[in-house]
């Protein structure tokens, strides 16, 4: 474990002790409240598909540069999502240290990891479902607790499969259940993404989430996303956090509206983009 990690687990100790006995329901009615002081802001600490892409990848999109459009414009969305990465490489890389100084009592720290963490020929980023997964995900739950801030676990969003009879499969091992079982322990509010985002996929069929993943004259990406389908994976999130009661109603906006897919634009990628 690096000092990033120890100094995270040491700091959200003793909260986490005192916030263990509470409900999930009434941390998020106080979230909603702590809400109307001032406006938050919903950091995002994931992997590539939620992560901010830049021009020279276009048209591939992270869902988390369609959050926003789904929250009220005082309610801030900053996404650290980073492409390639697990719950060990983020931490190990120093990625929670900067999130962790940036929160802000009443603040949100959405966590979704999953894809790399499966990778068990990369002990840079493999992290066993059952082991130290689970021990990463409560480092981030910690981290933000430790900062009066609101910690929400969200299973990975699922890939684009389906078998020969056209039923979408699941791709993620364990994981989701590991993640879930956090989720539950620690009384952490989960968005079950991957079982909507499953659900989702299965209503549209194999032909037409073709036009919600990253499928291009040059490319057939089963995990990455183009614009709609950015869009309704966050739609999915925005939902469930509405439902967790981690946002109140009056933070969230157009959940059941058309988004133009012009709204997505890619920046040019800054010099320290990785």
């Amino acid at each position: 474990m690096t000092l990033g990690r120890r100094g995270a687990v040491a700091a959200g100790a003793g909260l986490v002790l005192a916030l263990a006995g509470r409900p999930a329901a009434a941390r998020a009615e106080e979230s909603a409240a702590e809400g109307s002081a001032h406006p938050r802001t919903l950091f995002i600490a994931g992997d590539s598909t939620a992560a901010q892409k830049y021009a020279d990848a276009a048209p591939e999109t992270g869902w988390g540069m369609a959050l926003p459009f789904f929250l009220h414009r005082e309610t801030a969305v900053a996404n650290h999502a980073v492409n390639g990465r697990s719950t060990k490489s983020f931490l190990d890389e120093g990625r929670l240290a900067p999130i962790t100084a940036a929160l802000r009592p009443g603040d949100v720290l959405l966590v979704q990891f999953g894809h790399n963490d499966s990778k068990s020929t990369d002990p840079a980023r493999y992290a066993a479902p059952w082991g130290s997964y689970q021990d990463n995900l409560r480092v981030f739950v910690e981290a933000a607790r430790s900062r009066g801030a609101h910690p929400v676990i969200a299973t990975s969003v699922e890939r684009r499969r389906f078998d020969a009879a056209g039923n979408a499969q699941r791709s993620l091992g364990d994981y989701p259940a590991a993640a879930r079982a956090v989720a539950a322990a620690s009384g952490t509010p989960l968005l079950d993404i991957e079982a909507l985002s499953l659900a989702l996929w299965q209503r549209l069929g194999p032909e037409a989430t073709k036009t919600y993943f990253n499928w291009t004259a040059t490319e057939q990406d089963n995990t990455h996303f183009n614009p709609p389908g950015a869009i309704e994976v966050a739609r999915l999130v925005a939902r469930e956090l509405l439902r967790t009661r981690v946002l109140a109603p009056r933070e969230t906006r157009r959940l059941d509206d058309t988004v133009p897919t012009r709204w997505i634009t890619w920046p040019p990628a800054p010099p320290s983009a990785s």
